[in-house]
């Protein structure tokens, strides 16, 4: 399918949230394209390159497996600009792209299979406990409110989602397809740091 691309220098994972100020025109066009005709666009993170685009700039690489973002809320609370609060849902892939004139970057993209309900293991607890510290701290309207907190694949998109891990990392995560492999990296990296 082909939809509108959104590269950002951060990582979305299905079932989280992000929070967007959007105020380039080509994107502006884009949310309100996506809310009238209730249509996701894909976050991408970006590798080299700025998210804000000009004369004299180069147009942002980003990575081939983004995030579909659907728009639960919206506000406009100046002329211009646009917030957003998205949604992160199906994983894809991005198969080729091209620039339309006003900018924007549209993508044919192949989304991947989610992941199955895969239950934790007793080794992973430390790992529920620090989630749960976690959506204590960042409070309610940060964290997303269906948690399914006995799924592998939820807690371990939640932990690389809010843990301050380098975006490479945190690409790398969202690329995985192995949900009992990204609980084993992260607590794996999290012993190294001592959180654990």
């Amino acid at each position: 399918m082909r939809i509108p691309l959104f590269p950002l220098h951060t990582v979305l994972f299905p079932g989280g949230v992000l929070p967007l100020k959007i105020f380039e025109q080509r994107y502006v066009d884009m949310a309100k394209r996506c809310l009238a005709e209730d249509t996701p666009f894909g976050v991408c993170l970006i590798t080299r390159g700025d998210e804000v685009s000009g004369a004299g700039r180069e147009e942002a690489e980003f990575a081939n497996v983004g995030t579909l973002a659907r728009i639960v809320r919206w506000d406009m609370p100046q002329l211009g600009i646009l917030h957003v609060m998205t949604s992160g849902a199906t994983r894809f892939i991005v198969e080729s792209h091209a620039i339309e004139p006003s900018g924007l970057v549209v993508g044919d993209v192949r989304t991947l299979a989610a992941e199955p309900t895969v239950a934790l293991q007793p080794s992973h607890t430390p790992l529920v406990r620090l989630l749960e510290l976690i959506a204590s701290r960042v409070g309610p309207g940060n964290f997303p409110d269906d948690g399914a907190w006995g799924d592998a694949s939820w807690v371990g998109y939640r932990l690389a989602d809010f843990l301050p891990l380098p975006l490479s990392i945190k690409q790398s995560m969202l690329e995985i397809n192995d949900a009992g492999v990204r609980l084993s990296v992260l607590q794996k990296f999290l012993s190294e740091q001592g959180v654990l």
